[in-house]
């Protein structure tokens, strides 16, 4: 019998990504729950039907894929948690500059909304609980960042997102909930259209013949890891015993600057776009890569796509799915 699934924000960038890489190895149900204040619920009902699956609008256990619209606030999902076996919790508020014009906002959802989640997955014995964290809850420290590091963050999103990961440790200690949390680095790849990201931000300006903002001098850095690597090893974590409790750094290892970043960038888009350097912005963190040896080790996590092939990968999809007016 199939294991069911259910994804936080799943009609979101990264959510659309794992249901993408999910329906391919067609050996799971899936629950997809996302209030679409971001997500794309069209994107995510073509590539369902492209599967060859019905999109259910309502929760059908019985069904391979449900679409519920609902926020991860809400007291009133027990219905689909006593059908659920995994939980990929994605939903969040996750930008900085947010969450520093509204931190009650973002405490809300990133903290109320995850406890909400935890509370359930109790109540309803659910065997692994993913939560995804990132790199906002170390702040400013001296790469790379490992799970070892002492938190500092800058944001209140990041101290958001410190919290939650806290109820997760303190849900597998108190109640013996599997939680796993997996910090993910910068991350890029295909159905990213809506992101604010500095990738999809630099490709949607490009294609449009717009010019591209760096806000620093363009050499501050980040780990940039492919959307298609987290959704393996997310799944991957679903069928590996005894990894609860515990923090992950995902990434790449490699340390590339905005400055380079923008290097492979003109090499694929054989155009010489204009760059506008601009001020640096409040709660930044200035360098940024991950030591992936933990996950490694214990995970088998290992990265397919290098920085070039991913951003080739990212760029022709964005030539094909983005309005260019």
């Amino acid at each position: 019998m199939k294991k069911t699934v259910l994804i936080t924000g799943g009609a979101g960038f990264i959510g659309l990504n794992l249901v993408d890489y999910i329906l391919k190895k067609k050996n799971y149900k899936i629950i997809v729950l996302d209030n679409l204040s971001s997500g794309n619920s069209g994107l995510l009902k073509k590539k369902v039907e492209d599967n060859g699956l019905i999109f259910n609008k309502k929760f059908s256990p019985d069904k391979d894929f449900s679409f519920v619209k609902a926020d991860i606030r809400d007291k009133n999902l027990d219905n689909i948690f006593e059908k659920t076996d995994y939980i990929v919790h994605l939903a969040a508020q996750t930008g900085v500059i947010p969450s520093i014009e509204d931190p009650f906002k973002d405490a809300e959802t990133n903290i109320m909304g995850t406890l909400n989640l935890l509370n359930l997955s109790v109540k309803h014995n659910i065997k692994k609980f993913i939560f995804s964290s990132s790199a906002a809850p170390l702040g400013e420290q001296i790469p790379p960042l490992d799970e070892r590091k002492i938190p500092s963050p800058l944001s209140p999103y990041g101290a958001s997102k410190l919290a939650a990961e806290g109820y997760c440790k303190a849900f597998y200690g108190s109640f013996g909930l599997e939680t796993v949390v997996f910090r993910f680095s910068n991350v890029y790849g295909i159905f990213s259209y809506h992101k604010g990201s500095v990738i999809a931000e630099f490709y949607k300006r490009i294609i449009r013949r717009k010019p591209i903002y760096v806000y620093g001098d363009g050499n501050q850095t980040r780990d940039f890891i492919f959307a298609e690597d987290l959704a393996e090893i997310i799944v991957r974590a679903f069928e590996k015993d005894n990894i609860g409790g515990e923090i992950y750094q995902l990434g790449t290892g490699v340390e590339t600057s905005v400055n380079q970043l923008i290097s492979y960038i003109k090499e694929i888009v054989n155009y010489n776009f204009e760059i506008e350097y601009k001020p640096e912005r409040k709660g930044e963190i200035r360098r940024n890569f991950a030591s992936i040896e933990k996950a490694k080790k214990i995970l088998g996590f290992n990265p397919k796509y290098d920085l070039k092939k991913g951003l080739k990968l990212t760029y022709n999809w964005f030539l094909e799915n983005i309005d260019k007016s």
